[in-house]
């Protein structure tokens, strides 16, 4: 089962979040085609805009790594020490999946291990930047 797969190493990769400021620490494992599992957190930065998001920290890895095809994403967030409702990916992690995923790309937004939503990017991102 992907999403259990997925949501267990996002669980264990929002524990590394560096979110002073927020306090909301968000944890993201991107399954690749081959099945490499790369995850990533949240880092902020006291400018705000260096900052850099779970998603985009997990894609970076994979593609400084050479891994350009994306199967899914599974994407977790907590605020202090209490897991929230779906964390939705922002806008700017939205275009980087469409970059190098195509609308079917599923996204998988849980709290816990048991919960989650199942969405595509095609849904999250219907009219998406694409040259």
């Amino acid at each position: 089962m992907k999403p259990l797969f997925l949501i267990e190493f996002a669980l264990e990769a929002v524990k590394k979040s560096y979110a002073p400021y927020s306090n909301f620490h968000v944890g993201a494992a991107l399954l690749t085609k081959d099945g490499q599992v790369f995850t990533g957190c949240n880092i902020e930065n006291g400018a705000y805009s260096p900052s850099l998001c779970a998603e985009r920290v997990a894609f970076a890895k994979a593609i400084s790594e050479g891994v350009t095809e994306f199967e899914a994403i599974a994407i977790v967030g907590k605020e202090e020490n209490e897991f929230k409702e779906s964390c939705f990916p922002c806008g700017v992690c939205r275009q980087v999946m469409a970059e190098f995923c195509e609308p079917s790309f599923k996204i998988y937004l849980g709290n816990d291990k048991s919960t989650f939503e199942t969405y595509t990017l095609g849904d999250l991102l219907p009219k998406s930047f694409k040259l």
